[in-house]
């Protein structure tokens, strides 16, 4: 999701209080808030293809799906609204934020690309209960998913590019890239690539 720069400089309990009473969806970053911007349709239809797969591969088991609109606890001072997460464990209807996801998928924009692949693949894996976090391209059928085995075991890369699937812990699920990119135009795409992931 877009992020533009900063506006003011909140402590999380002020950011908590703000965010829930403004009508725009706000991130927080160490003291730093970010108003997001809305999303384009192409970027809203890869989310929702993603989150309908995983939510109809949860069921009614103990894993739930959730996307956009639920904020997402990354440290003390961080916190984001992934695109798409896997809870699996105790969350009550009313909560306000997740903090233990066990999958957290990004979608790239032209704002965020960098974003995603550094900032928040920092947070994302810094969290205890995260087994994979992906990044979904907007530009070409791509995914760059980092995954480990277990909590506290070794992080893995890797790209699925073109053709085949993404595999999804927790659900124990494969993400195959036609369904992400369903009803997806991509050859309309003519965005300059971004700076490529760093490892």
């Amino acid at each position: 999701m877009a992020r533009p720069g900063a506006s003011t400089f909140m402590t999380a309990e002020e950011y908590l209080r703000f965010d829930e009473s403004s009508p725009l969806k706000h991130e927080f970053v160490a003291g730093e808030v970010y108003a997001m911007s809305g999303v384009t349709l192409r970027h809203n239809r890869i989310s929702l293809n993603i989150a309908t797969h995983l939510s109809a591969a949860a069921g009614d088991g103990p894993c739930q799906v959730f996307s956009t609109d639920v904020r997402l606890r990354a440290d003390s001072d961080v916190y984001y609204y992934p695109d798409v997460m896997v809870v699996c464990g105790n969350v009550a209807e009313l909560d306000i934020v997740v903090t233990e996801p066990c999958v957290v998928v990004e979608v790239t924009s032209p704002s965020t690309g960098r974003i995603d692949r550094r900032e928040k693949l920092t947070a994302y894996r810094s969290i205890p209960s995260v087994r994979a976090y992906l990044i979904v391209d907007h530009r070409r059928r791509r995914v760059e998913r980092h995954w480990r085995t277990d909590v506290g075991a070794a992080w893995n890369r890797e790209e699925i590019v073109v053709d085949g699937g993404v595999m999804v812990p927790c659900l124990d699920v494969e993400l195959s890239l036609d369904t992400i990119y369903r009803r997806v135009d991509l050859a309309s795409i003519a965005e300059p690539d971004a700076a490529e992931y760093e490892a």
